[in-house]
């Protein structure tokens, strides 16, 4: 196993190299000069000499592909480069706003796996009856509802009408704070847990060893315990992690409609002030915590299933 997670961290510095190129290339030819940002000015009538200095300074003036090639010498050695607008490290910007975001994203997902995966298990185990039908309307709904949307319903009723949670901010970090935006986030994931760990259990209800087992004289309970939820947990583990993946991806949207001051609304203030060194970090560590997690759930098939070999 420890062979197998090797050669797949060592598969990740070619995904890197080519998304951190693509994103170089993407940011570097949008409209706007970022000199303006780095002279922490917007307006395009300031004298040309102190822009020409601001250029140099951060390396503006420098070919494109030279810009890339001194970003990855720097990124070899672990520095993201420091803020045009700013003036801080990268990294110390980051790190700051890093906590907020894996806890918004950690409890979205134990709402979704929490509520999820028993949605649909027991909608599988009474399939035809008014639970299976209201819960995968209900999923179905939850999959199709845009987060924007059912944020502002649930800051309306919940934060206004009914004064529950506060309307927005982190305050102390405290789940009266958290479970408004973690429950914005976490619906998405959770109606397509439901759907997904359905559609796993009615397959393997009608497996042969699942007819053995029950032709042996087992009880429903150690069949469906046992047998079925077992080997349904491989399928909702994969969909929980790529889930997980997104999530960090998908705060985005809802850190900047609760005001959570996370690694996501640091990258949209960003991409707004074409603050291009805050952007490309914010990416590049939302696209290595993805690929770490599908890592993670990988190896975790070995601990659930021990059929599964890594070779």
């Amino acid at each position: 196993m420890l062979g197998y997670a090797l050669r797949r961290i060592l598969q990740f510095i070619p995904t890197i190299l080519a998304i951190t190129l693509i994103l170089f290339v993407l940011l570097h030819i949008l409209p706007g000069d970022a000199a303006l940002v780095a002279g922490g000015a917007q307006d395009r009538g300031m004298d040309a000499r102190y822009l020409e200095e601001m250029k140099k300074l951060w390396g503006l003036d420098q070919p494109l592909h030279l810009r890339y090639l001194t970003y990855l010498k720097n990124l070899a050695r672990g520095d993201l480069g420091v803020s045009y607008l700013r003036r801080e490290k990268v990294s110390d910007l980051i790190a700051s706003r890093l906590w907020p975001t894996l806890k918004l994203a950690l409890v979205s997902m134990l709402i979704a796996a929490g509520l999820g995966v028993p949605l649909g298990f027991f909608s599988a185990l009474r399939r035809g009856t008014w639970l299976d039908t209201v819960s995968m309307v209900g999923a179905v709904s939850g999959v199709s509802l845009p987060q924007f949307w059912l944020g502002l319903l649930l800051m309306f009723f919940l934060a206004v009408k009914l004064p529950f949670f506060p309307t927005s901010g982190y305050g102390d970090g405290a789940m009266k704070n958290i479970l408004l935006p973690a429950l914005t986030l976490g619906v998405g994931s959770m109606a397509l847990l439901a759907r997904t760990t359905r559609a796993a259990v009615v397959e393997i209800l009608s497996a042969d060893y699942i007819r053995t087992a029950r032709a042996k004289g087992l009880s429903r309970l150690r069949v469906n315990g046992k047998h079925v939820l077992r080997n349904t947990l491989i399928l909702v583990l994969t969909t929980a992690g790529l889930q997980l993946g997104s999530l960090m991806g998908n705060t985005v949207i809802v850190e900047k409609l609760f005001s959570w001051p996370g690694v996501g609304s640091l990258m949209v203030d960003s991409i707004f002030m074409r603050d291009i060194p805050i952007t490309q970090g914010c990416v590049l560590l939302l696209i290595l915590v993805f690929l770490l997690v599908n890592l993670a759930v990988d190896l975790l098939y070995a601990v659930i299933d021990p059929r599964v070999e890594y070779r």
